[in-house]
């Protein structure tokens, strides 16, 4: 009788204990969420999502999570550009602290940035006398946002840069290309999947950010009031109904965005083959 193989030995049991795993954390949570929503009339569901203050909530989070998106766009490509490229004293630590937000509590990074952002911090006490303020505005979201998930840009785009074939750089250049003509014709196509990989999911990260950003939003419904933040208020008040309902939207909103995820992934692998 042919024994059958498999890429580990134990299969069952390991496959066992990783669906239990993802059932008692992930699924059943979500289950329960759902199943709290499906008790309530579909009027009561509208009114809720759609109210004046929730509206404002899901603005101040969606446009603050696009705006901190692009600037992790932006700095997060030059970091990857800097660690792959060049070498220098300090590269190693430079590299290590791409992850320092990972590693840090996120409420510690939301007092740091009060910190550093008020009247006497060591911006503020620069922005705010020429009239910019930071702390308990939009911009104080958009910066607490942008220091939790910039790493995401960083490390999707920075193994891909790292595989870019330097020959046909150099091939490029003897046939008198410039240094943008080799950007755009050779390394932004090879990286771009990478890279809107990363944008979506710092995106994703942006829209559940909760511990830095309530320390410097100041919280002002309809002002600084995020939607993590809203649900957290309805379940202090014990509205779970409210707060399931809430949280269904930015399920939703994750939900799409881990499609976009997985199809930009597919794109990489079809675009890799066919450049292999």
């Amino acid at each position: 009788m042919a024994r059958s193989k498999h890429l580990l030995p134990g299969f069952g049991l390991t496959m066992g204990v990783s669906l239990f795993y993802i059932t008692l954390i992930i699924l059943l949570p979500i289950a329960a969420m759902l199943l709290k929503i499906a008790g309530m009339g579909w009027e009561e569901f509208w009114r809720i999502i759609s109210s004046n203050r929730a509206l404002a909530a899901y603005r101040i989070t969606f446009s603050s999570a696009l705006i901190a998106t692009v600037i992790n766009g932006v700095v997060g490509l030059l970091f990857a550009w800097v660690l792959t490229r060049y070498r220098f004293p300090g590269r190693r630590f430079l590299d290590a602290l791409i992850d320092f937000p990972f590693a840090l509590p996120t409420a510690v990074a939301g007092l740091v940035l009060v910190t550093l952002f008020a009247n006497t911090g060591w911006y503020g006490q620069w922005l705010e006398p020429n009239g910019i303020k930071v702390n308990y505005t939009q911009a104080g979201i958009i910066a607490a946002m942008t220091f939790t998930s910039i790493p995401f840009v960083v490390r999707a785009v920075q193994p891909v840069l790292e595989e870019v074939d330097e020959a046909l750089e150099a091939a490029a250049r003897t046939l008198g290309a410039t240094r943008g003509q080799i950007f755009t014709r050779i390394i932004w196509p090879a990286i771009l999947p990478a890279f809107i990989g990363g944008c979506v999911l710092s995106f994703a990260r942006s829209l559940g950010e909760f511990g830095a950003v309530v320390f410097i939003a100041g919280n002002l419904p309809g002002l600084t009031e995020i939607v993590s933040l809203l649900i957290f208020i309805r379940l202090d008040e014990y509205n779970y109904e409210a707060a399931a309902a809430l949280a269904f939207v930015l399920l939703l909103v994750a939900l799409l965005t881990l499609i976009a995820t997985n199809a930009l992934a597919a794109w990489q692998t079809r675009y890799v083959e066919r450049a292999a």
